[in-house]
């Protein structure tokens, strides 16, 4: 078999990594990949829509998948489908659910999913008006895509009104933030589970736990995630049918109802508080970096499991009894300003665990920065404390200029 995976992150380099392991697989592309997919197959420089079709159609590409959110918001699937490719991902109307904060809430709502009470706006006015007699802390969200970064946490009046200005007027992610979402503030633990889709049902892998935050101690703004683990201690098996039965299932009521049951990745973000999970986010794909942590731990082959939820066939999750830690190494400044260009050295000192390279590209027979999160470093053991001294080991040994990474990634 011939796959395409489409992106250019840690998480398609993990998912190479994966098929790699199923001799079928004679060839992976990645459009347009990185530093460490060009080890496991071959980069392409595309990233049109159309150009890649034509490339799917001309080198008989027997199955794609879609990494990034941009991808299937701009309806990359349609046109695959429509050109008779085999593509794993939701339709431009599915995708919606992530492309629109705003849409998913409503959806939510309407389906009596259990979500943080919230209001929409796309009034600078009336969004000020609202925050003038709020009740703090509380979330400010930018509707459209902003690579993660859309989220704020205001504390007071004058956080949120400089947040709102910033989204709406300054523009600060563009047009994703002249609609926001303002909504109550839970307070509890964050969980992330992935769910395959077989157009028919959703299959729900083992939860993991994203770190948001840029800082130790969940401090400082939110980013793309700067670490993760799976399966999260704190979720418990209670806790497990709570999700099924207030978030799960009226989902899937909610996505046949409106015709947009689909074949690919569903990702839930979730709060769990003392009166149990709630909804924060949809996200129409595998989740980055929770994808890192789970695929070493399904015992499943990849290429099967896909296969099988595009022909419609119900599937069992297998998971090892182990635990997994990725922890990000980052550029200085990321989530903001940041500069790119630095050579990576000790890279194959770098023995303790498996190094995905993110923000990487090589030139000139080097490795160097080339984004924000540019490392994950993922390894699995029987506890949290094994997995964690691996790629705490390795961390200490790779060197970048500028290089930074939270030191309480898996510490519980």
């Amino acid at each position: 078999m011939r796959v395409l995976i489409i992106g250019n992150g840690g998480r398609e380099a993990a998912i190479g990594r994966k098929l790699a392991e199923d001799r079928r697989i004679s060839q992976i592309f990645f459009a347009k990949g990185n530093a460490a997919t060009e080890q496991i197959g071959k980069n392409i420089s595309l990233t049109d829509n159309q150009d890649l079709v034509n490339f799917a159609t001309k080198e008989a590409i027997d199955l794609t998948i879609v990494g990034p959110e941009a991808f299937l918001v701009s309806g990359i699937v349609d046109e695959f489908t429509k050109a008779g490719l085999n593509i794993f991902g939701p339709s431009k109307k599915v995708a919606k659910l992530e492309g629109s904060k705003a849409y998913s809430k409503k959806f939510m709502q309407d389906y009596g999913v259990k979500t943080a009470d919230a209001q929409i706006f796309n009034s600078y006015v009336e969004a000020k008006a609202y925050l003038e007699t709020a009740k703090y802390p509380l979330i400010i969200k930018a509707s459209g895509l902003a690579q993660g970064k859309g989220v704020v946490l205001a504390e007071d009046k004058d956080e949120a009104m400089k947040t709102i200005h910033d989204f709406m007027i300054d523009k600060i992610y563009g047009d994703a933030g002249i609609k926001v979402v303002i909504e109550e503030y839970l307070r509890g633990f964050e969980a992330s589970i992935i769910c395959f889709s077989n157009g028919k049902d959703l299959f729900p892998c083992i939860a993991a736990k994203d770190y948001k935050r840029v800082g130790a101690g969940n401090r400082g703004p939110n980013t793309g995630g700067m670490g993760s683990v799976a399966p999260t201690p704190e979720f418990t098996a209670e806790h497990e049918l709570d999700f099924r039965k207030y978030i799960l299932e009226p989902t899937i009521a909610g996505l046949k109802d409106n015709y947009l049951m689909f074949k690919g990745f569903i990702f839930f973000g979730l709060m769990v508080t003392d009166k149990g999970c709630h909804l924060l986010e949809y996200n129409m794909r595998s989740g980055d970096p929770e994808t890192q942590v789970i695929l070493p731990l399904l015992e499943n082959n990849l290429l099967d499991t896909i296969n099988d939820c595009i022909e419609g066939k119900d599937i069992e999750l297998k998971f090892k009894d182990e635990k997994a830690v990725c922890l990000v190494m980052a550029s200085g400044g990321y989530p903001g300003k940041y500069e790119t260009g630095y050579e990576i050295t000790h890279l194959d000192r770098a023995t303790q665990s498996t190094v995905l390279l993110a923000g990487a590209s090589t030139k000139a027979g080097g490795v160097y920065t080339a984004g924000g999160r540019v490392i994950n470093l993922v390894a699995t053991g029987k506890d949290f404390e094994e997995a964690r001294k691996k790629v705490y080991s390795d961390a200490k040994t790779i060197q970048f200029d500028y290089a930074f990474y939270r030191d309480d990634i898996a510490k519980f």
